[in-house]
């Protein structure tokens, strides 16, 4: 009996020794470095946690990484941030379609959102009401999160406010030959011009792309070195949005040689554009998509906007940056956001002006 009760009990031990080997050690899981690939693998909500959160940005890592960064330390949520121009984004959720992993996309114009407007869920009226009407989807499908003037940006020791034209069409007059900078890749830029298509017409929105091209601009891929340049006195004038010279400014001081003009005839040159952010209908994270917004609409987001990155919020009780003209000042054409959505018919008319290859 006594060697049975051994037996037994040696059986049971090995039986628990097995069972201990068979159950790996719990490890942390760390968070994800990319965004994942488009995949038709069924969705899986998580449980637990506060979970993820995929973001498509339009908007350089440079001006939005700190907020997103903020929202993640905020919430606990796990986000992934794939960068990109807002065109080359917007193209790349038009590829993807229902397969793309992205969850949000935040896009620096108007233009790339209304582009892909028909793969966006409706957002909610509690989070709609945030901004006025004119500055988010009729529809309800994205909404703006700030504001940012178009401006002619002008080296100040060759150029004085008084000797700029009243609005675009100036700039095409020979006087400005080889003195003009622009940025045609860039998504604010491709915005303004298509605004010039809604506002002017297509013949004469080809018109001023002509007479700019026979005044022989030069060429820069974004905002940044057409500021820089201005104020290196490489270009005389540049066509930007208002908010990187405060960098520069901020950066070099005030001898940096270059400022901001708000053309005084108004016209496509001084309209008002949003960065703003859709929500992907059906997204795997959606709930958290809806937070993300919410947080870029709250004063603390909407205080950074101001202050970090000068541009113009778009809430009540957040005050404009003192550096800044109030928008009530800017004689800024009315044109609807969902107006903007052509963003294919821009890029066709660029690549048949020449301004694009």
């Amino acid at each position: 009996m006594f060697r049975l009760l051994i037996g037994l009990i040696g059986v049971l031990l090995l039986i628990a020794a097995v069972g201990c080997q068979g159950r790996p050690d719990p490890t942390a899981t760390s968070a994800p470095t990319s965004v994942p690939e488009p995949t038709t693998a069924p969705r899986v909500a998580s449980a637990q946690g506060p979970g993820e959160l995929v973001v498509y940005s339009g908007r350089s890592e440079s001006l939005v990484g700190p907020i997103i960064e903020q929202f993640a330390d905020a919430t606990g949520i796990d986000v992934s941030v794939k960068y990109g121009s807002t065109s080359e984004i917007a193209a790349t959720i038009l590829e993807e379609g229902a397969n793309s992993p992205a969850d949000i996309f935040f896009a620096q114009d108007p233009g790339g959102l209304a582009a892909v407007e028909s793969m966006f869920a409706t957002l909610p009226n509690d989070v709609l009401s945030h901004v006025p009407a004119n500055f988010r989807s009729p529809d309800g499908k994205w909404i703006g999160l700030s504001g940012r003037a178009r401006v002619i940006v002008y080296n100040t020791d060759r150029v004085s406010p008084g000797d700029l034209p009243s609005d675009l069409r100036g700039f095409t007059d020979p006087e400005w030959e080889g003195r003009i900078g622009w940025p045609p890749t860039n998504g604010s830029f491709q915005a303004m011009v298509t605004a010039m298509r809604v506002i002017w017409g297509e013949t004469e929105t080809r018109a001023w792309l002509e007479g700019i091209q026979a005044n022989n601009p030069q060429t820069y891929p974004k905002n940044t070195p057409t500021v820089a340049a201005a104020g290196a006195g490489e270009i005389d004038v540049g066509f930007v949005n208002h908010y990187y010279l405060y960098r520069f400014l901020a950066e070099e001081g005030e001898g940096f040689a270059a400022r901001n003009a708000h053309l005084t005839g108004g016209g496509p040159g001084a309209m008002i554009l949003v960065a703003g952010a859709g929500v992907l209908d059906g997204a795997d994270n959606s709930e958290n998509a809806i937070k993300f917004i919410e947080f870029m609409l709250s004063t603390v987001a909407q205080q950074y906007f101001a202050g970090s990155t000068y541009e113009y919020p778009l809430i009540e009780g957040v005050n404009v940056n003192r550096l800044l003209t109030p928008l009530a000042d800017i004689n800024a054409p009315e044109v609807d956001m969902a107006d903007l959505g052509d963003l294919e018919g821009t890029l066709d008319l660029l690549r048949d002006t020449g301004v694009l290859p």
